[in-house]
């Protein structure tokens, strides 16, 4: 399952840079999470879970299931912003969308 990967709000890079930050990004956690057809069903159901608990839910309040999946892709996400951003991520508004 193919996916998008779009940076926002970065506005002091050239295009060449959010272009080289966007797939840095991607091959980030493409390699996070196994493969690129992993990325799409894995956010969705991330997704999912946040709806119900909330970006930062209390692992007691998830079934083991959900923890895995809220774990895994924290982690993933966590690697392709350092990946993307450098270990300054933390700094600036950058943000980046994932879409089909």
């Amino acid at each position: 399952m193919s996916y998008r990967i779009r940076l926002f709000a970065f506005e002091e890079a050239s295009e060449a840079e959010k272009t080289a930050a966007e797939r840095r990004f991607r091959r980030a956690l493409d390699a996070a999470l196994g493969d690129e057809s992993l990325v799409l069903p894995v956010y969705k159901v991330y997704q999912k879970i946040a709806a119900v608990h909330g970006d930062n839910p209390s692992p007691d309040a998830l079934s083991p299931e959900e923890l895995e999946i809220v774990t895994q892709w924290q982690a993933a996400e966590s690697a392709a912003l350092v990946a993307a951003l450098g270990p300054h991520r933390y700094m600036g508004d950058a943000e980046f969308e994932i879409r089909p």
